[in-house]
C-alpha cells in the first residue's frame, strides 16, 4: 500500500498535480478564548502551510486543519505542549482523493439524454456544462440557458432559467461559489432535474414556477472548480492573479459590497478568506451583482456552500439584527425541520455572525441589502467526519433533504409577497 502512495504522489508531481499523501485532518477543541487565540497564532505561521477548514473564533465552535505531513510533528508538539485538545479525523487525505476519484473514473461515461446522468457522482466543468445543455435541449419550454459574464480566465459564467412565462419575479439559487465544496455543485445539477420532473407534478412547484421563474448557476466558480479538478482538489478561491504577491485568487464571498474589508476577511492575498482589492473585483462575483441590479425582481436569493450542517441567514459583517430578523428566523426553523424529516439530518440555523462568526463581504449580506428579504445561506453535510470529501453516495440523500427546505423558502416566498 505504501508503495502505491508513494507512486501515486511521483505520477502526480509528474503531472503537476498537488497531492495529500500524509496530511491530515484535525479536529480541535480548544478550552477557552487563551487557547483559541494560541491557535490564531498557529493559522498566522504561513510556512506551516495549514489549511483551516474550520478557523478558530471561539472555544465552542471546534477547529478543523489540514496538515501537511511536512508540519504534521510540529504541530502536534505545539498542540500538546500548549494543553489542546485534538483528535485525527482525516488520517490521510490523499487517500479519500484517491478514493473520489476512482469513483469518478469508473462511473463516468457519456450521456445522450438527462435521465441517463448519472446524478450520484462528481463531474467535472465540462459534464456540468454539457447537462446544462442536454437539460435545455430537451425541455426547451421550460428552461434556458443565459450566459451572464466570463470569469477571470475566460470561461463561461452559465445560469439556467425555469421559466413559464415573461415578466416573472425570481428565486435565485447559486452552489459552487467556493470550489472544493463539490457536494454543492452536485446538488445544484440534482435540483434543476428536480425542477424539471416537478413541473406538472408536484403542485406546489408547479404553483411556484407558474409565479415566479427560478435561476440556478450550477458552477458559480468555474475557474477554481476547473483547478480542484486539474491540479489542487483543495483550491477554495477564484484564479485571479494579484498584483504585488504571488498568491492566487481571491475568496468570492468576502467580494461583495456589504461591509467590504471589515473584521471578518483577511487583506492577506494568500489568506484563504482574501476579500480582494475592492469590492466586485472578481468578474465570478460582478457577473451576479450585475444581474440581480439588472433583474429588480429577485424575491429570494439562496447561495449554497458546505460543510456543517447550517441555514444561515444576514448578517455576517455586523451584530446588527436584520430588520427582517424575526421572520427570517421562523421560516430558517420550518426550513430545518423540513429538512431533518427526511433522513434525520439536523441543521443549526440563525444569523451567520451569532451562529458561526463575523464575516465581511458576503453574498447573502449583500443581496439583503439590496432588498431581496428571503436571502439564505446552506451549508451542505456534513460536521467534518469527511468535510470537502464527502462520499459520492452522498451525494443524493443530500440533495434530496436540502431540496424539502428550498421547497419551504420558496413556497414561503411564493405566500408572502413584497
Amino acid at each position: 500500500m505504501r508503495e502505491l502512495l508513494v507512486f501515486a504522489a511521483l505520477l502526480a508531481v509528474a503531472l503537476s498535480t498537488e497531492t495529500f499523501v500524509g496530511h491530515q485532518v484535525l479536529r480541535i477543541f480548544a478550552a477557552d478564548e487563551f487557547q483559541v487565540e494560541k491557535l490564531k497564532e498557529l493559522e498566522e505561521l504561513e510556512d506551516l502551510q495549514l489549511d483551516f477548514w474550520q478557523a478558530p473564533v471561539h472555544h465552542e465552535i471546534p477547529i478543523d486543519v489540514r496538515v501537511p505531513f511536512a508540519s504534521l510533528q510540529g504541530v502536534k508538539v505545539f498542540l500538546e505542549s500548549n494543553g489542546i485538545h485534538y483528535f485525527i479525523m482525516i488520517k490521510d487525505l490523499q487517500s479519500l482523493v484517491d478514493e473520489e476519484k476512482l469513483h469518478m473514473t469508473r462511473q463516468h461515461f457519456m450521456p445522450r439524454t438527462i435521465e441517463n446522468f448519472n446524478y450520484a457522482s462528481y463531474h467535472n466543468l465540462d459534464d456540468i456544462y454539457s447537462f446544462m445543455d442536454l437539460l435545455t435541449s430537451e425541455n426547451p419550454k421550460l428552461v434556458s440557458k443565459i450566459q451572464i459574464g466570463k470569469s477571470y480566465e475566460g470561461r463561461p459564467i452559465n445560469i439556467l432559467k425555469f421559466s413559464t412565462g415573461a415578466n416573472r419575479p425570481a428565486i435565485w439559487i447559486d452552489t459552487g461559489i467556493h470550489s472544493r465544496e463539490w457536494v454543492t455543485q452536485a446538488s445544484g445539477i440534482w435540483f434543476a432535474k428536480k425542477i424539471i420532473d416537478s413541473y406538472g407534478k408536484d403542485p406546489s412547484l408547479t404553483s411556484i414556477l407558474d409565479n415566479f421563474d427560478i435561476f440556478v448557476e450550477i458552477v458559480t466558480n468555474p475557474d477554481g472548480f476547473a483547478f480542484t479538478h486539474s491540479k489542487n482538489r483543495m483550491w477554495r478561491k477564484t484564479r485571479s492573479q494579484n498584483s504585488g504577491s504571488s498568491c492566487v485568487g481571491v475568496d468570492p464571498n468576502r467580494n461583495w459590497d456589504a461591509g467590504f474589508g471589515v473584521a471578518g476577511s483577511s487583506g492577506n492575498p494568500c489568506s484563504e478568506t482574501y476579500r480582494g482589492p475592492h469590492p466586485n473585483s472578481e468578474p465570478e462575483v460582478k457577473a451576479i451583482v450585475d444581474f440581480v441590479k439588472g433583474h429588480g425582481q429577485i424575491k429570494a436569493f439562496i447561495s449554497i456552500h458546505s460543510y456543517s450542517q447550517l441555514l444561515l441567514y444576514p448578517y455576517g459583517y455586523t451584530s446588527k439584527k436584520a430588520a427582517d430578523q424575526a421572520e427570517l428566523d421562523a421560516l430558517s426553523k420550518k426550513a430545518v425541520d423540513a429538512l431533518a424529516s427526511l433522513h434525520g439530518t439536523k441543521y443549526k440555523y440563525g444569523s451567520i455572525i451569532t451562529t458561526i462568526y463575523q464575516a465581511s463581504g458576503g453574498t447573502i449580506d449583500w443581496t439583503y441589502e439590496q432588498g431581496i428579504k428571503y436571502s439564505f445561506t446552506f451549508e451542505l453535510r456534513d460536521t467534518g467526519r469527511y468535510g470537502f470529501m464527502l462520499p459520492a453516495s452522498q451525494i443524493i440523500p443530500t440533495a434530496e433533504e436540502t431540496w424539502l427546505a428550498l421547497m419551504v423558502i420558496m413556497e414561503h416566498t411564493r405566500d408572502h409577497p413584497y
